[in-house]
């Protein structure tokens, strides 16, 4: 019997994880801004967990504001070791490891926070994770999961798309992507309810975007 699939689609691997880490590079305000946002919530020294990190952008920008430990868990081994390299380069204390969201690699109360960005819509049994964050989370930790909504408006990729500054044919296939890729994989405010509900954290807070929703769980 196969292996269970832990992700939707292609997997990032290779040329098409180099592609992507290429691509995204172009967010670094995002990567700042969103950092900066969770500093905000963070205590000096508080433990960390990014699911999906991929090219280690956002775990690098926020081990740069703080004495923080922080992990990374990705699924592809290619970004484990782009995300290795580039915290390296950064001069930033950050360990990248592989592994399953539905099945982190982490004790009980590991960590005062977790955040998932960009990629809860790819993982093939979503209520997984979000049982895992809740278990690995120390009591009074959060969650925040940063993803596309269901009903982002063309108007709204092409907007995101225009403002990541890429070549013409860059600029294209990422809005195909997101149209008519991404946003099928996407969920509704209802749905991240429904999960969340699914799960010890019972309930979600969530805050609307253009282009998708911060999704915050208590334990």
């Amino acid at each position: 019997m196969p292996a269970r699939k832990a992700y939707k689609g292609a997997p990032m691997e290779g040329m098409i994880a180099t592609w992507y880490a290429k691509n995204t590079a172009k967010l670094d305000a995002d990567f700042k801004d969103c950092a900066r946002r969770i500093a905000a919530k963070l205590a000096p020294g508080a433990r960390v967990l990014e699911v999906a990190p991929g090219p280690g952008y956002l775990a690098v920008e926020l081990a740069k504001l703080g004495p923080y430990r922080i992990t990374g868990l990705d699924i592809s081994r290619s970004f484990v070791r782009m995300a290795s390299e580039y915290a390296a380069r950064a001069g930033v204390d950050v360990a990248f490891r592989h592994g399953d969201a539905a099945a982190l690699p982490f004790p009980d109360d590991s960590f005062d926070f977790i955040v998932c960005r960009a990629a809860f819509k790819n993982f093939s049994d979503p209520v997984g994770p979000l049982r895992e964050m809740h278990r690995a989370l120390r009591p009074q930790g959060q969650a925040l999961v940063i993803d596309m909504r269901r009903d982002a408006s063309n108007e709204a990729i092409d907007s995101a798309v225009g403002e990541m500054h890429l070549g013409r044919v860059d600029a294209f296939l990422t809005r195909a992507t997101f149209k008519l890729m991404l946003r099928k994989r996407a969920y509704s405010r209802d749905d991240f309810q429904r999960m969340a509900a699914a799960t010890s954290f019972g309930r979600a807070d969530i805050a609307d975007e253009p282009l998708g929703f911060d999704v915050w769980l208590s334990k």
